[in-house]
């Protein structure tokens, strides 16, 4: 069997593993927990959830990280009915920790329902 071919019930492995599949063949539940959770990833951040290079915990840029959120609520929240609760219970439970991350950084909180996000979410406390 070569390195591109497949046996019944495995996935194709690329003879290149640095080869870039065809989006065409990415599922798309696969594309919506790609993109949510690099929208997660960079909302942590710019809570201030990271370190720098040498070690000491990055400021917070919570302009950067109200944007972020707010389109991490609207896919999650778009999403969640066609990604089965498999899928969305962990996205939504993300979702809640970063918005909790963000009120924590805040110096001067939001209104309750009026944090980042939560027009798609409810109030977050």
């Amino acid at each position: 069997m070569s390195a591109t071919e497949s046996s019944p019930g495995s996935e194709q492995i690329p003879a290149n593993p640095l080869e870039i599949p065809d989006i065409a063949d990415i599922p798309a539940v696969e594309v919506v927990l790609t993109v949510a959770m690099h929208l997660m990833t960079a909302s942590a951040v710019a809570c201030g959830l990271s370190l720098d290079e040498e070690g000491a915990p990055r400021e917070a840029d919570l302009a950067e990280a109200r944007i972020l959120i707010n389109a991490l609520a609207a896919l999650v929240t778009a999403s969640a009915p066609d990604l089965g609760s498999v899928h969305a219970a962990p996205l939504r439970d993300g979702l809640t920790a970063v918005q909790r991350a963000f009120r924590e950084a805040s110096s001067v909180p939001d209104a309750p329902g009026e944090g980042p996000g939560e027009r798609f979410t409810g109030p977050v406390v």
